[in-house]
């Protein structure tokens, strides 16, 4: 196991690889969103079906709106009066890896509040993948200790943060739609 700091961290994204790390709701797999070939790493260490899309992390409304050609402005409200972690599942995007995306081109993102996950994407300037760390069809474990082996050693690093924290909430999921229409995937 590659235990790494934030700035080797961005190393290892920059170069198209994996890291294990903590966010704003659970332990997650990552990589830069951009890059097709890493993402496809994260689906193969997952044994994910892929037709299921990510969810991916930015660090305000700025990269948000970069990617989503289509932001809705009731997104700004649910954003910002969101009293834990939201993802919202956007119609469409551009600037991201196919993987990322929905069979439908949608796309999951949560603006992250996480100081490490912030530090990780302000140094890459991309967004980044949040998979939770398990292997597909297994439940989220909820601290670091419980994720399983097959997952530390297939990574390419491990964010040396938070390794005795728990967390057990996996964020809120709603789904917006081109005229503002909100559904609740997840509450």
């Amino acid at each position: 196991m590659n235990l790494v700091s934030i700035e080797e961290a961005t190393i290892v994204l920059k170069e198209g690889n994996t890291l294990l790390y903590p966010t704003d709701t659970i332990w997650g797999i990552g990589c830069d969103a951009t890059n097709e070939s890493a993402c496809q790493k994260i689906l193969s260490l997952k044994k994910r079906p892929e037709d299921k899309s990510f969810i991916i992390l930015v660090d305000g409304f700025t990269m948000l709106e970069r990617i989503v050609p289509d932001f809705h402005p009731v997104c700004y409200d649910l954003i910002d009066l969101a009293d834990k972690p939201l993802t919202i599942i956007y119609p469409s995007a551009k600037g991201l890896a196919p993987a990322v995306l929905g069979k439908d081109g949608s796309i999951a993102i949560r603006v992250t509040k996480d100081s490490s996950c912030l530090k990780l994407i302000r140094s890459l300037r991309q967004p980044i993948v949040s998979s939770s760390a398990n292997l597909s069809g297994k439940v989220n474990p909820t601290c670091f200790d419980e994720i399983d082996s097959e997952i530390k050693e297939g990574v390419d690093a491990v964010l040396n943060w938070r390794l005795n924290e728990t967390m057990t909430s996996p964020s809120q999921i709603i789904k917006i739609d081109l005229t503002g229409g909100v559904k609740v995937i997840r509450s």
